[in-house]
C-alpha cells in the first residue's frame, strides 16, 4: 500500500498574505493545496493520504476536502520546527494510523501542478530501490566557489540534476532512519531525500515536469495560472 505524504505545515513567509500561507491562497478559484490533493486521491496507486498542518488550518482544509470530493481517507499530523520534523511527524501518524504501508510518496502541497503521470514515473522506478526523486537537468554553468566569493571549481553539467517533489520511499527503511537519526542532525537535514542519502539508501532518478514548480513568490503564482490556462485550450 503507498501513503501520499502532503507536507502543508510551511508559513510561506516570502508570499504570505494577511497572514495566510501560500498553500492556501486562491488559484485559478481554488485554494492551490486542493490540485495536489485532487491528483493523489485520483491516483489508483495512493491508498490513503496523511497531510502535514497546523491545527488551525485543518478545518479549512477539511472544508477543501469535502468541497474537492476527496474520497480516499486522509489523516492529519501536526508540522514540526522544520521541514523533515514535518516528515518525521507525518511517518509517525502513517504507523499509528495505516495499516501495511510499503511506500511512501512525499509531495508539497505548494507544487499544484503536478501530475498523475509524475506519480505513476515515481512508484514504477521505487521497484527494487529504497528510494526515488524526480529530476530536471541543469541548464546553467555551475562553479563551485570557496564561500567568499573565489571559484573553486568548475563543475560538470552533465553531473548535476535539481531535485523536484514527490519523492517516494520504501516506508519502514525510511521512518527508521528518522528515527535513529539524532534530533540535532535531522533538524539540519532540508531536503526529502537528503535524510537517504546520508542513510546509504540506493536513491534513483526519474525525469521531473518543468511545469511542476514549486509557489514561493508572486510570479511563481502568475506562472502557474498561465499553465492551468493553457493546459484547458
Amino acid at each position: 500500500m503507498t501513503i501520499g505524504l502532503i507536507l502543508s505545515g510551511g508559513i510561506g513567509s516570502r508570499m504570505a498574505t494577511n497572514g495566510i500561507p501560500k498553500q492556501y491562497l486562491s488559484l485559478c478559484g481554488h485554494p492551490i493545496i486542493s490540485y495536489s490533493l485532487q491528483t493523489f486521491d485520483a491516483h489508483p496507486s495512493i491508498a490513503e493520504m496523511v497531510i502535514v498542518a497546523d491545527k488551525i488550518w485543518q478545518e479549512q482544509i477539511t472544508e477543501c476536502i469535502d468541497r474537492s470530493h476527496i474520497t480516499k481517507p486522509v489523516f492529519f499530523a501536526d508540522p514540526g520546527e522544520t521541514r523533515q520534523y514535518s516528515i518525521f511527524n507525518g511517518l509517525k501518524k502513517i504507523v499509528q494510523s495505516c495499516t501495511n504501508t510499503d511506500y511512501v510518496i512525499i509531495h508539497d502541497a505548494a507544487r499544484p501542478l503536478v501530475s498523475g503521470k509524475l506519480i505513476s514515473r515515481c512508484l514504477g522506478a521505487l521497484f527494487g530501490h529504497d528510494g526515488v526523486m524526480p529530476v530536471l537537468p541543469a541548464k546553467d554553468t555551475f562553479y563551485l566557489t570557496d564561500g567568499h566569493g573565489k571559484v573553486v571549481q568548475l563543475l560538470n553539467r552533465s553531473a548535476l540534476a535539481a531535485g523536484q517533489a514527490p519523492e517516494a520511499f520504501v516506508f519502514q527503511k525510511y521512518y527508521e532512519a528518522h528515527l535513529k537519526t539524532p534530533r540535532k542532525e535531522l533538524l539540519k537535514i532540508n531536503g526529502s531525500t537528503e535524510i537517504a542519502v546520508l542513510n546509504g539508501f540506493d536513491i534513483v532518478t526519474v525525469d521531473g515536469d518543468e511545469r511542476n514548480i514549486k509557489i514561493t513568490t508572486s510570479s511563481d503564482l502568475t506562472l502557474a495560472e498561465q499553465y492551468m490556462k493553457e493546459a484547458k485550450r
